[in-house]
């Protein structure tokens, strides 16, 4: 994504942006920050954007101006005018320090505790609020803008005239974007109250923002973007009244701005300098991207990773050890090497100037390129006069079509939608397209958008009855009613969910008897387990209820898998072995079911692609088991139940709505729950040690958020800038891992977790359970050796493990790192497991660290 969101709180929040800030020299006579300041030490000083700025200080800030810090802690820190100090509006509502909640309970504790037992108390609530720390108001939007990587090698490497038209070109993208925003994004509420109260939708005069543009990424590569903060404080249109941002359409609208912002840079490029776009692949799951013709993806690839840092420093310790020993190391030597330089090349935030950083980049790139980067990048940027299109040179059969496309396009991803994700499809559609001016491609994109609109199917009703003028927008649109809301699906999904909804009403399914049940309830598992009281409940029902289609509903830790296998037993002993069989959305939950249950089991793209050339089918009186249902996409769903019901057996979907949805257009599971009102559910949660994490969990299944607080109370809930909560979880994690602890880091990006993969193998290295003495190179740059857990990322049948083969999101431990860049792999977390070798296309493709 070229934009990214994140919340801003008041107080000191905003002053990340301000650490590399060069200091001004007050000369304003070139054209753009980044050519005012390519000789200075760090990044310009951010400049005033937005059309809400006449309101502030009697109209003494205009666009562009420069930015103080004074002015950022007043309007971003305080919610104030940044030149009067005035409020502007409603105070940022003010939170208890941790100091202060620790001395309020502590007064409040009960005057007759002994010494120890006050003690004891005051420690618990010490430990209780610091856990907690200090809640912050919300006091913007950081909207951070990046230009596509192909862009930004070309801008690292050109002459300074060009650099300058380059980044001209993202400064103009930015302000279309942020007018955008202002017309179709920013809003406030009110009403009878602000806040929770408010039941209207209005608009703004404008919205208020900084931009701080930034030069280079953490590891010293070229990456323009700016971050563009908006201020939470705008002024209604209706009374003139300062209030809040409505926050629901910047989350909303955020994915389709990126799509659009990308494509609107692409187009000034395009004006300015004359290039051409093409789209690539990258790479295993990823999507397409859009790159300048003429930037090869080996220079890409230069400027996207920190593989050239790390391969310098360990040559240097190489040399080191060569002068000390007289000798070259081994290779387990030189593994240990390269893990020290990857420690010792960790970036940290260094300041630099623009002419530095360029003087850098364009050496990087030579050596790539073979021979002058910015004579080569004055080649790229030299093209004819490109061929630029209006709105009118659309046809609207054109655009009637990508309306279509764009809702089929949609309709494979989720069951219902709404203009936001219309015009994020859009966007990626029309990226093909440069047109002469940004109005033309916001009218093309706006004209798709409503012709997908049209073929969509609204489930969102008509307002019944109109609102008067004052409190209706320019587009004639009623402000009770939020801008962008109205619900979409289409009649192929609906069609979908109505057959679904019949096959679960359809009780001509076959059965087994309560008796058979009750017994099997009774008895112990094979590991001892006994069915709870819920447990042979909601099987009895499933039993004998004769559905054709029938659900079963737990949430997790709640026992599903040994319920699943009582029902398989009791099902087996009426209609015979192998009368079960199971599937699942993912190769990697078939395989868990399949040992779980011990029966034949098949994901379910596998299983439909099996039965389309006749080697899949269902018989009569079969069990059909289909775990993690909520996963599954209703079309997948309307298939396969279609035909359970033509061959006489019954479908059991497992699940939990309340969990992950399908990645595919899905809901149909929470569908079949909601529509019974008496559903088989399992309610009692085994999983956690204590009881109030048990009560928790199940609250925030349902979406009741101010259970957020009793996580917060726990102190289970931590916060911090980015770089200190990747520290602090890693920290932990390996905590954990030395205890002998299984544990899990997520985070939230592929780029980060192949830099906390990096970075644990390192600690892996140096403590000698990774060990070499060869390694394999991986996709995403980095290496595995004997010793590490790898995670293979494709379904390959022909790739056998024992009884099992290698699927995608298996987890493995390396035995041998061949010569030959195979991977010999054990299944992870066993002593004598299965193991299978692959081959090095395999390992160098579709392998990651684990």
């Amino acid at each position: 994504m070229t934009v990214s969101m994140r919340v801003m709180s008041a107080g000191d929040g905003y002053k990340y942006l301000l650490r590399t800030v060069a200091a001004g020299d007050g000369d304003r006579s070139l054209s753009t920050p980044l050519t005012r300041y390519y000789n200075a030490e760090g990044t310009p000083p951010g400049r005033w954007m937005g059309s809400g700025l006449p309101a502030l200080g009697k109209g003494q800030i205009a666009s562009g101006d420069e930015v103080s810090e004074a002015q950022l802690q007043l309007l971003v820190g305080m919610g104030r005018d940044p030149v009067t100090g005035v409020p502007l509006g409603r105070d940022y509502p003010v939170y208890k320090s941790v100091a202060q909640r620790i001395l309020e309970r502590t007064a409040a504790l009960d005057p007759h505790l002994d010494r120890v037992g006050r003690a004891r108390a005051i420690t618990a609530i010490e430990a209780e609020e610091t856990g907690r720390g200090t809640r912050r108001a919300v006091a913007g939007f950081d909207f951070t803008f990046s230009i596509p990587k192909s862009a930004r090698v070309l801008w690292a490497v050109a002459d300074a005239g060009t650099q300058s038209l380059i980044a001209q070109a993202h400064h103009d993208a930015v302000a279309d974007m942020v007018a955008y925003m202002e017309r179709e994004v920013a809003a406030t509420r009110t009403g009878a109250t602000a806040g929770d109260g408010a039941v209207a939708q209005v608009d703004v005069t404008g919205i208020i923002a900084t931009a701080y543009d930034h030069y280079d990424s953490r590891a010293g590569d070229p990456h323009l973007h700016t971050h563009v903060v908006i201020s939470n404080k705008v002024q209604t249109v209706l009374d003139g009244k300062w209030r809040s941002l409505d926050s629901r359409p910047m989350h909303g609208a955020t994915v389709a701005l990126s799509e659009l912002h990308e494509a609107v840079f692409a187009d000034h490029l395009t004006r300015m300098l004359g290039v051409s776009w093409e789209s690539r692949e990258r790479g295993r799951d990823r999507n397409r991207a859009w790159a300048i013709t003429g930037v090869p993806e080996a220079l890409v690839a230069e400027f996207s990773t920190r593989a050239r840092h790390i391969d310098e420093a360990t040559d240097r310790l190489i040399d080191a050890y060569v002068a000390e020993h007289g000798r070259r190391p081994s290779a387990a030597v030189i593994m240990k090497l390269r893990a020290q330089a990857t420690l010792s090349t960790r970036p940290e935030k260094t300041v630099h100037s623009l002419a530095e950083l360029t003087a850098t980049w364009r050496n990087r790139a030579t050596v790539v390129l073979g021979e002058d980067a910015t004579g080569w990048a004055r080649r790229v940027a030299v093209n004819d006069q490109p061929l630029l299109l209006r709105a009118d040179d659309i046809p609207l059969d054109i655009v009637r079509r990508l309306g279509e496309s764009v809702v089929a396009a949609v309709g494979e991803k989720r069951s219902t939608w709404r203009r936001w994700n219309l015009t994020a499809e859009a966007a990626r559609w029309t990226m093909g397209y440069r047109f002469a001016t940004t109005r033309d491609r916001e009218a093309i994109v706006g004209l798709v958008v409503d012709a997908a609109e049209a073929v969509s199917l609204r489930l969102t009703p008509f307002e019944l009855a109109s609102s008067p003028a004052v409190f209706r927008r320019p587009d004639a649109s009623s402000v009770f009613r939020p801008k962008n809301s109205t619900v979409y699906s289409s009649h192929q999904l609906l069609d979908a969910e109505d057959r679904l909804l019949e096959r679960s009403h359809n009780t001509t399914g076959p059965t087994i008897s309560l008796e058979t049940m009750e017994r099997i309830a009774r008895r112990p598992d094979g590991d001892g387990r006994v069915l709870g009281e819920d447990q042979a409940e909601a099987l009895a029902r499933i039993a004998v209820s004769g559905r054709v289609l029938d659900v079963l509903v737990g949430p997790a830790g709640a026992g599903k898998t040994t319920a699943m296998n009582a029902l398989r037993r009791a099902w087996e002993t009426e209609h015979g072995k192998g009368s079960v069989v199971g599937l699942a959305p993912s190769a990697g939950a078939a395989q868990v079911l399949a040992e779980d249950l011990g029966i034949a089991t098949e994901n379910t793209a596998k299983w439909w692609q099996t039965h389309q050339t006749g080697g899949a089918t269902f018989q009569l009186g079969q069990l059909v088991i289909l775990d993690e249902a909520s996963l599954a996409g209703t079309l997948s769903l309307d298939r396969i139940t279609g035909l359970a019901v033509e061959a006489g057996a019954k479908v059991l979907l497992v699940g939990d709505y309340a969990q992950l949805q399908s990645v595919d257009a899905g809901g149909a599971f929470g569908l079949l729950v909601h529509d019974r009102g008496d559903a088989p559910e399992l309610v009692d949660v085994h999983r956690f040690t204590h009881a109030w994490e048990k009560t928790a969990s199940l609250d925030l299944r349902h979406g009741r958020t101010d259970v957020i607080d009793t996580y917060d109370v726990h102190g289970r809930i931590r916060d911090g800038e980015t770089e200190k909560m990747i520290d602090d979880a890693y920290t932990a994690w390996r905590a954990d891992l030395l205890a002998g602890k299984a544990t899990v880091l997520v985070s939230d990006s592929n780029e980060s977790v192949t830099a906390l993969n990096n970075r644990a193998r390192t600690d892996l290295i140096l403590d000698g359970t990774v060990h070499g003495p060869r390694e394999v190179d991986l996709h995403d740059g980095t290496r595995a050796a004997t010793g590490d857990v790898v995670i293979t990322r494709r379904n390959d049948r022909r790739l056998r493990a024992g009884r099992g083969w290698v699927r995608n999101g298996d987890r493995w431990t390396v035995i041998d790192a061949r010569d030959d860049g195979s991977l010999t792999i054990q299944r992870a977390g066993t002593k004598r497991g299965a193991t299978v070798i692959v081959p090095a296309a395999y390992a160098a493709e579709h392998v990651e660290l684990g």
